[in-house]
């Protein structure tokens, strides 16, 4: 087992104001933090509201750029993104919050976008808009999109295909 000294309290908060300040943290990895850098519960919890105080930590401002973030690079849909910051252990105030920030137009303009992609990309021997349906909705249920949502999509996309077929 490694042994890494004990930080004073000070020695912490000046490591993780620069850990804040490089990234959004949650509250649980901040804490996580304190607690390996040898802080005792009352110090971790007096760094805490040090680190709010001084703006370095601001829960509802990690979630919004948590959840852009995922939504924009990796193109979440918003259960994975709720999923996620529940990991986190981030308040439902902060992940309704932040899930009200993702703009809906694009956000169905990524789904569609998505769901036309995987649909186009199924190919091979015996595959019709049946299989191409099942398919585009179990990896958009993966991606986290509302079931309802691909249904809509999907069906537009099958029925698309089914006048192309006639």
């Amino acid at each position: 087992m490694i042994h890494t000294k004990r930080l004073t309290k000070e020695q912490a908060l000046q490591k993780l104001r620069h850990y804040c300040a490089y990234q959004e943290r949650c509250h649980a990895e901040v804490k996580e933090k304190l607690y390996a850098f040898g802080l005792h519960k009352q110090e971790v919890e007096e760094s805490i509201m040090q680190l709010i105080e001084e703006n370095y930590l601001n829960e509802e401002r990690f979630a919004r750029q948590f959840a852009g973030g995922k939504f924009r690079m990796k193109q979440w849909g918003r259960i994975k993104i709720k999923e996620a910051l529940k990991q986190k252990r981030v308040s439902d105030y902060c992940i309704r919050k932040a899930l009200q920030e993702i703009d809906e137009e694009q956000y169905q303009a990524t789904l569609t976008k998505l769901a036309a992609k995987k649909w186009k990309s199924i190919r091979g021997q015996g595959v019709n808009r049946y299989v191409r349906s099942a398919k585009t909705t179990a990896w958009l249920m993966q991606k986290g999109y509302e079931t309802e949502a691909i249904r809509r999509v999907v069906s537009a996309l099958a029925a698309r295909d089914s006048s192309l077929a006639e």
